[in-house]
């Protein structure tokens, strides 16, 4: 493994092009939810919950994201590039495959995905099921763009990753301005735009992202042989890798469409408000998480390589960075509490609402950044079953027990959702702590 000599020059250097490539897409989100919400509050809800609908399908994808990456790091680690480049082909293979089938659901069970979450409003169901089905259309090559970019971040190539990111929310944001509102002579699409400006930008993202993993310029190489030749037990490690975190961000995704249905209950300004809390948490969690994964990357070369102490400081490193960041974050929210919600809706009751409670919404961000950098230690040496079971503990008794009684029995309505989930975020962390400083981690076979 390629080493600057310093965990945190290495920290550094694979964290922040991630950081900026990940924030990129969330700050894409959240650029088109303004232009949404400049619509009306409906649709802004409407395409809120049809992305947490794709959020969460995208969970399932995250088999062979994560699985893939945490067996190629242990290669790459090695230096031994044929493996890595074998299970970057299969994970290909297999990910086509899936996206192809997600398309499909996408397009034909929209209206019965907006049923099962129970999402009561028409004008916002419409809204997201338009947005979802257009977005269908474009999947097979959205979603394999996302596994395919999604292994070459993780492998630390991660300014490849933020180039080829940068590119693609560039176009979508310049496609989704003249789609949306209809400028330089082109029709107002509105929601129907939005979706369209996405599916073009991210179908011309595959095609470059295609280009580069063939190009003999990064670490992996995509054999067309790997892409188009099954290997079964490859599979089969495939999924025994990465199906704990599936499980663990299908958790995480349907907890949070738990809350947003709790509180489209509490109603359309609670909703829009949550809405709010949700499209800043998006992004939050992008920076979050970049830190995360190079947490993950480094841990995970640095045991392949056998350096198991440096793996140990490198992920002790990225928790002290990582709290700096959040520390700024947090204190830049509590001074523009209020212009931030203004950003994303003009209307009154729904600014009001969310203004309150986003200082609490700032605090919770210091145990969720340290809980991020943390799951990626563990997630880096393969301890994928305990994030597995932590989360299906965290959603079932947090975000859908305790949530519902804080927001209905207890009368704290949308305060009491979020204090509970700054609650389960303190909980975690002191656990996730226990866990890595433990040294379990480091005997755990891939």
């Amino acid at each position: 493994m390629e080493s600057s000599g310093s965990p945190l020059k290495d920290i550094l250097k694979t964290s922040l092009p991630a950081v900026v490539d990940l924030s990129s897409q969330t700050l894409m989100w959240t650029a088109e939810a303004i232009m949404i919400g400049k619509i009306s509050a409906s649709a802004f809800a409407g395409v809120g919950m049809a992305i947490q609908i794709i959020i969460l399908f995208f969970a399932v994808l995250l088999t062979f994201v994560v699985g893939s990456s945490v067996i190629i790091n242990r290669h790459l680690g090695a230096k031994n590039y044929w493996e890595a480049n074998h299970v970057l082909g299969q994970a290909l293979m297999i990910g086509i495959v899936m996206s192809v089938m997600t398309a499909l659901v996408w397009y034909f069970g929209a209206t019965l995905l907006f049923k099962l979450i129970r999402e009561s409003e028409p004008i916002a169901q419409q809204s997201g099921v338009l947005y979802i089905r257009i977005i269908a259309l474009f999947a097979p090559l959205i979603l394999t763009n996302f596994i395919a970019m999604g292994i070459l971040r993780a492998a630390g190539e991660t300014r490849v990753s933020m180039t080829l990111n940068l590119i693609i929310n560039f176009l979508n944001l310049f496609l989704a301005a003249i789609l949306i509102f209809g400028l330089f002579g082109f029709p107002r699409l509105e929601v129907k735009g939005a979706a369209l400006a996405v599916g073009i930008s991210h179908s011309v993202g595959t095609f470059c992202t295609l280009y580069v993993l063939r190009s003999r310029k990064v670490k992996l190489f995509l054999s067309f042989r790997e892409l188009t030749t099954p290997n079964f037990r490859t599979f089969e490690r495939l999924f025994k890798t990465g199906l704990p975190t599936t499980v663990e961000q299908l958790c995480w995704a349907f907890g949070q469409m738990v809350m947003t249905g709790y509180a489209a209950v509490l109603g359309i300004v609670f909703l829009a408000a949550h809405q709010v809390f949700m499209r800043i948490q998006a992004v939050l969690t992008m920076v979050f998480t970049g830190f995360s994964l190079a947490a993950m990357t480094l841990v995970g070369q640095n045991i392949g390589a056998r350096e198991h102490k440096r793996a140990e400081q490198t992920g002790r490193m990225a928790s002290y960075v990582v709290l700096g960041f959040v520390l700024l974050i947090v204190a830049s929210i509590f001074l523009f509490s209020e212009p931030l919600i203004a950003l994303f809706t003009s209307e009154d009751a729904v600014v009001q609402t969310g203004a309150g409670i986003l200082r609490l919404f700032a605090l919770i961000q210091i145990p969720k950044a340290l809980n991020a950098v943390l799951s990626g230690n563990l997630r880096g040496a393969g301890d994928l079953k305990w994030l597995m079971y932590l989360a299906i503990f965290s959603v079932i008794v947090s975000e859908t027990i305790f949530a519902w009684v804080a927001a209905f029995p207890l009368g704290l309505s949308l305060w009491g959702i979020w204090l509970v989930m700054g609650l389960d975020e303190v909980l975690r962390l002191v656990l996730n702590y226990l866990r890595f400083h433990s040294g379990k981690w480091k005997f755990i076979q891939i």
